[in-house]
């Protein structure tokens, strides 16, 4: 299927690895040029020079924390006039409900909450007056169903859904969708992390609190960073101009929901 971007111009934030750089991969793979952002610069170079030779399209790095205003700035002046634009941040960390204060909530809005707001709104019009753009934000399934050690996640990601919901029926007129995508547990540096803090509560190896995690996924497995990517992929497509507003699950079926 010709998803119908070759030559579009695409923006990925953190996209040096996980599900960011399972992004960047599918869009360059579909012959968009892109652009890639991180906080580290080694690595970002390292998975942007995999991606150049590979592909053969341009390939343009932005080292800068995403969440931000200096970072948002440093990587719109790079940029430029973007397609698409895949919202990605780093989930805060994990903890009890009786462990955040209110430094920790704001540090979880900024990254998953409103700096994606603020590439959006920076980003956006200039879509609308082209008539055509994407907007893709990787969110967490824990936005259907709330993971309670992830309650950080839970409330930002929510807060930016909702928002998603209301501004995306604004722009559909213009040509833009704006979507969201819930990963569920794939195996990036997230899924170690969380293996690795099961594995120090309850004594067990890191092979066994991945098994114990993948029994709780009816596909039995984790998601992998190239099959969401080719989702993003699809969404960002000339054939997704109907999918408006909508909330896309990737968990393996993990979300036992009817709706």
């Amino acid at each position: 299927m010709d998803m119908g971007i070759k030559g579009k111009r695409a923006l990925i934030c953190a996209s040096s690895k996980g599900l960011g750089f399972g992004c960047a991969q599918a869009l360059a793979a579909e012959g968009a040029d892109i652009i890639m952002n991180a906080r580290t610069e080694g690595p970002l170079l390292a998975a942007a020079e995999g991606i150049r030779s590979t592909y053969g399209v341009e390939v343009t790095t932005v080292a800068a924390d995403i969440s931000t205003d200096a970072g948002q700035a440093k990587v719109l002046a790079a940029a430029g006039d973007v397609d698409i634009l895949v919202n990605n941040a780093g989930g805060p960390p994990p903890g009890m409900w009786s462990d955040w204060e209110r430094d920790d909530f704001i540090q979880a809005l900024d990254a998953n909450m409103l700096a994606p707001i603020a590439m959006i709104k920076a980003l956006v019009p200039a879509m609308m007056n082209r008539g055509w753009g994407r907007v893709v934000n990787i969110t967490s399934q824990s936005v259907k169903a709330p993971i309670a050690v992830l309650g950080l996640s839970n409330a930002a990601r929510t807060g930016l859904t909702g928002y998603v919901a209301g501004t995306s029926r604004q722009v559909a007129p213009s040509g833009v969708t704006i979507n969201n995508l819930l990963p569920g547990i794939h195996a990036t540096d997230r899924a170690v992390s969380l293996d690795g803090g099961v594995a120090n509560a309850q004594g067990i190896s890191m092979d066994d609190a991945k098994t114990q995690r993948e029994a709780t996924i009816p596909a039995r497995r984790y998601g992998t960073a190239e099959e969401f990517g080719a989702t993003c992929a699809f969404l960002c497509s000339q054939h997704a101009g109907f999918i408006v507003g909508q909330n896309i699950l990737l968990d393996g079926g993990a979300v036992n929901a009817t709706l």
